[in-house]
């Protein structure tokens, strides 16, 4: 019961359309922003909301280490709890860090081929079978339309969906969109593009392709102080 009203009251219920799930199987998402505006927190509740779903979440992160990525999950979850006035927290948590791995690697010897070989030993030796991806830190330069190729492969021959982070930059041009110049080449392979934009002391969430909020719902705004988002 306490899930399903964390589910509930969840603001990203609002991204979803007909569906529990933001993307289907096979599909990219990526969470677009500058250094240290709030990708990862926003990644993180990304993540949260598949857990609560029972759904089995790799977090895989080319920056951070697996104590750091830990601590994310575990502000995020305390804060979501003072939000939601949770007291069975120790419980709750219990229950949902199960369905969580966390792989990391360094981000100049990432390549798909060596995670489909990590995946690949988890899988058969039921360790664990990702149903969501999360990849946190991939440079997208003009070497990343193969590695995001296969990726693509990965997630339609897996049945999961994969979000990723991506770092945009002051010198960024956009077309009227929204949509930065650096990832215009590789727009085509996303499902959805939501972009974190600091306005004053508040961050928009702007979803630049996909799913479009309901013209009758409030605007999302990632809150500084707790970087969760709310409605």
């Amino acid at each position: 019961m306490l899930k399903k009203e964390l589910l509930f009251r969840n603001p990203l219920r609002l991204m979803e359309h007909k569906t529990e799930d933001v993307l289907q199987s096979g599909g990219f998402g990526a969470v677009l922003a500058r250094s240290g505006v709030g990708k990862t927190a926003l990644l993180v509740q990304l993540a949260m909301d598949s857990l609560l779903r029972n759904k089995n979440v790799l977090h895989i992160s080319l920056n951070d280490s697996v104590k750091k990525v830990c601590l994310w999950y575990e502000e995020v979850f305390r804060n979501i709890a003072d939000q939601n006035n949770i007291r069975q927290i120790e419980q709750l948590w219990e229950a949902i860090v199960p369905h969580r791995l966390i792989m990391t690697f360094k981000v100049d010897t990432f390549s798909v081929p060596k995670l489909k070989e990590r995946m690949t030993d988890l899988i058969e030796q039921n360790i664990f079978l990702p149903q969501v991806m999360l990849i946190d830190g991939l440079p997208f330069d003009k070497d990343t339309k193969k590695a995001l190729t296969e990726l693509k492969k990965l997630a339609e021959s897996r049945f999961m969906y994969i979000w990723f982070t991506v770092r945009t930059h002051r010198h960024d041009e956009y077309d009227p969109d929204g949509m930065p110049d650096s990832l215009l080449h590789l727009a085509d392979l996303f499902d959805v593009i939501v972009h974190l934009q600091p306005e004053g002391k508040e961050i928009h969430v702007k979803t630049l392709k996909g799913v479009p909020l309901a013209c009758d719902c409030p605007e999302l705004i990632l809150d500084p102080s707790t970087m969760l988002v709310k409605g």
